[in-house]
């Protein structure tokens, strides 16, 4: 028996999905691969299978289950656990305790907030030397900012939590160092917990704290828990959107121009952007917890699925060409895991792609897009750093 093919986790071109999984995409089925690990999976990369993965039930997103890849931060012990490892009743708990915080109506509220944040970011890059990295001017302090502000979590510490979330994300960090990483966060925002609980602010964690107390239900632990992965995913996914979006606005000026004359158009923008990068493309891994049936294969039960979403949002069958505006591609997954910051995340990247076109005609990179470093190397897909003129 042939053995299967090594799945590979790299992209060559960030405007295209790997050429493999586009193979895989291709043969209208799951098909046997196995990881760099050695470990036997399936690779599903039609979106029409992914999004019936994801909204299938018998698929667990439980991190600690028996063979789980990616797992790091399922390493037994509750404290790591958090929303994106839950299933079923246990997971709806945990996302209605907090969804109240990410309506559009909430967000809508934040945006005044958001849009300073981001002109106070480009009047320090327009006021400083050039080239500048806009990674560091912009991409990463004007999600962490948003975030540390809605959770109420000192910005002043961002240094501190940017460099442990790089190294728990990152796929050539050791499994020690990765999860150093994450029990430091953990101690840290454990620390930031317990003294809110004396006199609860008027942020996400300050209402929770109280929230969870009037229901008789306040367990530290679980709001740490989710504290941590909103902080995460608050920001590394929002920072490596924008600075990949600023990428595609510094290489096409008339997209630029058509934004500058006329900023309703952002919308549709961040939309085709988004699908067209879909950053978080192994996030949604599942394993099956019974035999399933899919596109004529059977996925015995604790066979482990990986879903290659950004082939799937390159499918000439559902994306035939650039479809401004659409909102069913998988950047932000399906089913009762999707994102649930996506609303935080589109409003951010329409007002910075907005401010962009606007307030730097003349964006353009420093070097060369191949000299780019790329982020092949972690579990959100991005560019380490973005040297920029203007």
């Amino acid at each position: 028996m042939t053995a299967a093919p090594e799945l590979e986790l790299a992209r060559a071109c960030p405007y295209r999905p790997n050429a493999q999984h586009v193979r895989v995409r291709d043969a209208a089925r799951p098909v046997r691969m196995r990881l760099p690990s050695g470990m036997p999976v399936w690779a599903v990369a039609g979106h029409r299978g992914i999004r019936a993965v994801l909204a299938d039930d018998r698929f667990s997103a439980d991190r600690q289950r028996q063979g789980f890849p990616f797992a790091v931060d399922g390493q037994p012990g509750a404290f790591r656990r958090t929303m994106i490892s839950m299933d079923g009743a246990e997971h709806r708990a945990a996302r209605s305790a907090v969804a109240g915080e990410f309506t559009v109506r909430r967000v809508r509220q934040l945006r005044p907030r958001i849009d300073r944040i981001v002109h106070e970011c480009l009047d320090a890059l327009l006021a400083g030397p050039k080239p500048a990295d806009l990674v560091r001017a912009l991409a990463l302090p004007v999600p962490s900012r948003v975030i540390c502000e809605q959770l109420g979590v000192p910005y002043s510490d961002h240094d501190f939590f940017q460099t442990r979330s790089t190294t728990m994300l990152l796929r050539t960090a050791t499994a020690p160092q990765r999860l150093r990483a994450i029990d430091e966060l953990l101690a840290a925002l454990e620390t930031l917990i317990a003294e809110k609980e004396a006199a609860p602010s008027e942020d996400l964690l300050g209402r929770q704290i109280r929230k969870g107390r009037e229901d008789g239900e306040y367990r530290r632990t679980a709001l740490v828990r989710m504290a941590f992965l909103l902080l995460v995913a608050g920001h590394e996914t929002t920072a490596n959107m924008i600075s990949l979006g600023a990428l595609n606005l510094a290489e096409r000026p008339l997209l630029a121009a058509a934004l500058r004359a006329d900023p309703a158009r952002a919308p549709l923008l961040v939309e085709e952007l988004l699908r067209r990068f879909t950053i978080a493309e192994f996030i949604p891994t599942r394993v099956a917890t019974e035999d399933v049936h899919l596109d004529g294969e059977r996925i015995a039960a604790g066979e482990v699925v990986v879903l290659l979403c950004n082939a799937a949002d390159h499918d000439p069958a559902v994306f035939p060409g650039p479809r401004r505006g659409a909102r069913d591609h998988l950047a932000f997954g399906h089913g009762p895991h999707q994102c649930l910051g996506q609303q935080l995340a589109r409003t951010e990247l329409e007002i910075v792609y907005t401010a962009l076109a606007t307030r730097l005609p003349g964006l353009r990179a420093a070097v060369p897009a191949r000299r780019l470093r790329f982020k092949t190397d972690a579990e959100i897909y991005g560019i380490h750093e973005f040297p920029v003129t203007w």
